[in-house]
């Protein structure tokens, strides 16, 4: 059974820290784009941060360059975001993707999401 599991996520101070971390099963994440999105209330679906196969390239949106970093674990077969600096806008529910293309398909995986709140 293919399944993406995300931890992590809880109540946080701004300015404070947050280990978000996406667990796969069923599958090897070894090849495929790894992701974070996140969808804050009354607000669309937003790509936060995502990380090549092999780890080496990494994208991140604009709101959070320099304050969130996205890591990968092919042999754990997880993935993570360290987010820093936390600031109330970050409050969302963040999910884990994982997607590749074979053959001209697209296939992806989401995790069921976890909640990030920055509140004092």
């Amino acid at each position: 059974q293919v399944q993406l599991v995300e931890f992590g996520g809880g109540l946080v101070q701004p300015g404070g820290s947050l280990r978000l971390s996406c667990a796969a099963s069923g599958f090897t994440i070894s090849s495929y784009v790894m992701s974070w999105y996140r969808r804050a209330p009354g607000k669309e679906r937003e790509l936060v941060a995502a990380i090549t196969s092999t780890g080496r390239t990494t994208n991140y949106a604009d709101s959070v360059k320099g304050r969130f970093t996205i890591s990968r674990d092919n042999a754990k077969n997880t993935v993570n975001l360290q987010m820093n600096s936390l600031k109330p806008e970050d409050t969302a529910v963040y999910y884990c993707n994982a997607g590749t293309l074979t053959l001209g398909t697209y296939r992806d995986y989401w995790g069921q999401g976890t909640q990030v709140t920055v509140s004092s």
